[in-house]
């Protein structure tokens, strides 16, 4: 059994240093974040995967409802988060409203967590 008392740790003196790499802002943390809650919810990821498979550069808001088998008002908030985070794209068309994803969007957010 070792009865040696303990001593302090040995200090480092890099241990405070700053890497001198920059750190994310608060407000682009909260611009990121906004963008990986978005991404967070499986109905949202289905509606982006419905979207990004549309043909005609778009998917029709009343298409949307029946693939999730979710109900209008629910989707509708879906559809505006993914809006909010700057994933997708409106479009109204007479009557309807057409969706389609933000060019660059995915990969954007890709680089989000990957560029940390």
């Amino acid at each position: 059994m070792n009865t040696a008392p303990l001593s302090a740790p040995a200090t480092d003196s890099h241990c405070c240093v700053p890497s001198g790499r920059p750190a994310l802002d608060a407000a682009e943390a909260q611009r990121r974040a906004r963008v990986l809650k978005a991404l967070s919810d499986p109905g949202r990821l289905r509606l982006l995967s419905i979207v990004k498979a549309a043909d005609g550069g778009g998917a029709c808001v009343c298409d949307l409802t029946e693939p999730l088998e979710l109900g209008q008002p629910t989707v509708s908030h879906h559809l505006k988060v993914l809006l909010d985070a700057g994933l997708l794209h409106r479009e109204k068309r007479g009557t309807w409203a057409y969706y389609s994803l933000v060019p660059g969007a995915l990969e954007a957010a890709s680089e989000s967590i990957t560029g940390l």
